[in-house]
């Protein structure tokens, strides 16, 4: 009798998940710049100056959070990587007003178009601000001479459930057949817009590095930048800054890892090291990682593969090669 009302009261609570999950709204995830509609042309980085403090320069990232609805977080110094000192961030919340995004705080307000941001704010001053698109200085590298290219666009011989859209990009979900120790990667992958997900549902995978240590793929763009965002290994390290490109918009990592060693006798003695370069800015340097992320294998002295973590979201990977440094 009690298996049977534990089994009872597990069957109506999965029919109520079922509900829930039915009764949810669908998230909209765009794949190109073309279908992601109007927000889209809004949302993304900002540089130029104001007229208050010793700094002038200042950027911003505005962030689109769906129906209308956005935030810019204003950098004193810069964009990130490139003046900001990684510390001051200035929040303001904003919406759709006519053909305009107006922001509204306490403290100041602005008003931005596809193109301009400008207003003012007790903290900055006056400024004005011109939408720029940066690409990362590693964008199309080309594959040294003893690289083994695990992906250029032909087919995902490489890689072991390796899909190719018609787009000629890999789909996120792979693992390489090969199996790597020490190396040099090069990866460039592209985040879906999704501007109602939020947190690890806004465009989440990750490159797993020996098919052990995760290096976190995700829309962080504009977030603080935690162990959980991009750029991080996962769980364990932030980046030092959060170089995380706007959504629809081809982003980099350049990895060198050097593996764990052991002893005679599997025991471990050093710590597998990382240097990570994303969008050509180093966010994690030397870094030595304690052990496997969530889902990771356990270490060992035999290599691993490169995993492109599948995690339900479409985010496409192109570029793809690898130096081994056996």
């Amino acid at each position: 009798m009690k298996t049977q009302t534990w089994f009872l009261i597990g069957f109506i609570t999965a029919r109520a998940a079922l509900g829930q999950a039915a009764d949810r709204p669908k998230i909209e995830t765009y794949l190109t710049p073309q279908t992601a509609g109007p927000d889209f042309l809004i949302q993304g980085e900002f540089n130029g100056a104001k007229d208050q403090g010793p700094e002038k320069n200042l950027g911003a990232q505005v962030i689109a959070l769906g129906k209308g609805a956005f935030r810019v977080v204003f950098l004193p110094g810069g964009l990130p990587g490139s003046g900001w000192d990684a510390k001051t961030r200035i929040e303001i919340e904003g919406k759709t007003e006519g053909e305009k995004i107006v922001f509204n705080s306490a403290e100041g307000e602005a008003t931005i178009t596809e193109t301009t941001l400008a207003g003012q704010h007790a903290k900055l001053g006056k400024f004005e601000l011109q939408k720029v698109t940066r690409k990362s200085a590693t964008l199309g590298a080309k594959p040294p001479v003893r690289a083994i290219i695990l992906f250029d666009g032909s087919n995902a011989d490489e890689f072991v459930n390796g899909h190719v859209d018609d787009r000629k990009l890999l789909e996120s979900g792979p693992r390489s057949k090969r199996l790597f120790t020490n190396f040099a990667l090069h990866a460039e992958f592209l985040l879906p817009f999704k501007p109602e997900g939020r947190g690890q549902d806004r465009a989440n995978s990750g490159v797993y590095l020996q098919d052990r240590y995760e290096i976190q793929v995700l829309d962080s763009f504009g977030l603080k930048g935690l162990n959980n965002e991009c750029g991080a290994i996962y769980g364990k390290t932030a980046p030092s800054v959060n170089m995380c490109f706007p959504p629809l918009q081809w982003q980099t990592y350049d990895a060198n890892f050097q593996a764990a060693q052991f002893d005679g006798d599997g025991k471990k003695i050093k710590n597998a090291v990382v240097t990570l370069r994303h969008n050509g800015v180093i966010v994690l340097d030397r870094l030595e990682i304690s052990g496997p992320t969530g889902g990771g294998k356990p270490e060992g002295p035999v290599g691993g593969a490169i995993q492109l973590q599948g995690h339900g979201n479409p985010v496409f990977y192109r570029n793809i090669w690898i130096v081994p440094k056996d």
